[in-house]
């Protein structure tokens, strides 16, 4: 087993492609499916599995990365250190529902260890894809919540892929409203001061269970409703017909201005957003920077 061999490792799974990978790495894509075959060989067992979709890592692969990237880290803090080489390009993926702490905390993860080269990934993606992205680790980390309702599906999906999940606060709910809005003079609203207002709420896809949605109480009916695809969007929409949509309360001042505003809902649930990650596999560097940045914004 060779360094240049968990490299080439890393790219594939990084790019969930050998094509792609070899592209990026300047090589012929036999000589990289034979670099792999080679060192799933040696280690006799299949790292990758290839199926009609692409390739992706298998279970034992999974395990396999978390130790291979530690080890291609450390090998490159050395060659920093006593061979002035030019560090790679830094690699990181996060998924995540749509939180604006997890943009801030992305931000400031860049605005401090952002290097000259790196390729960083921030995908606010739907909540069973989080999930299939840590599972796959296309992420490293993802960022969700549990509750009540919830809580045995996601649990049950999450021990299946071998993944943990770490609480970051927990949360009364609030409904975000714009500034503007009748009830934003309110200490706290009750479902049945919304229901002339428009619903706003994130689309699941395919997998659109109430046990996915971004919002509690899903499975309540709503007069008025809209479903939507980004956070951008549904911001807009919050403003422009005085809708509504429920969440932590933990809003950025910074990234959306003041015209939004969390109000508390008078309902006896709690929200337990956390972060989930491989159970068997320390976090990389930017990783355990990244988990910091949150806490950090979550506590701002």
């Amino acid at each position: 087993m060779t360094l240049q061999q968990l490299k080439y490792a890393i790219e594939v799974a990084n790019r969930g492609s050998i094509n792609e990978a070899a592209k990026r790495l300047f090589i012929s894509q036999p000589s990289l499916s034979n670099a792999i075959k080679d060192l799933e060989d040696e280690m006799q067992f299949a790292i990758f599995e290839r199926s009609n979709k692409g390739i992706s890592l298998s279970k034992e692969g999974v395990e396999f990365m978390g130790y291979a990237r530690q080890v291609v880290e450390q090998a490159e803090l050395l060659e920093s250190r006593y061979l002035n080489a030019k560090p790679s390009p830094q690699h990181f993926s996060v998924s995540t529902q749509h939180y604006a702490f997890a943009v801030n905390a992305f931000v400031s993860l860049v605005q401090e260890h952002g290097h000259e080269e790196y390729e960083l990934t921030l995908r606010e993606t739907k909540t069973y894809e989080i999930i299939e992205d840590v599972k796959s680790m296309r992420s490293e980390i993802g960022i969700l919540y549990l509750n009540e309702f919830n809580g045995k599906v996601i649990n049950k999906l999450l021990k299946t892929a071998n993944l943990q999940f770490v609480s970051l606060f927990r949360a009364q709910p609030h409904v975000f409203i714009s500034s503007k809005n009748p009830l934003a003079v309110q200490e706290i609203v009750t479902i049945d001061q919304l229901q002339n207002y428009p619903y706003l709420f994130f689309d699941q896809g395919d997998y659109n269970s109430f046990h996915f949605s971004e919002e509690i109480l899903s499975t309540m009916s709503h007069k008025k409703s809209i479903r939507v695809n980004d956070r951008a969007t549904l911001f807009n929409l919050l403003i422009g017909l005085n809708g509504y949509t429920i969440s932590t309360g933990v809003l950025s001042a910074d990234l959306n201005g003041n015209e939004i505003i969390p109000v508390p809902l008078d309902v006896g649930e709690t929200i337990n957003v956390g972060w989930i990650s491989h159970k068997n596999t320390s976090l990389s560097k930017l990783g355990a920077a990244y988990i910091e940045a949150l806490t950090q914004a979550v506590a701002r």
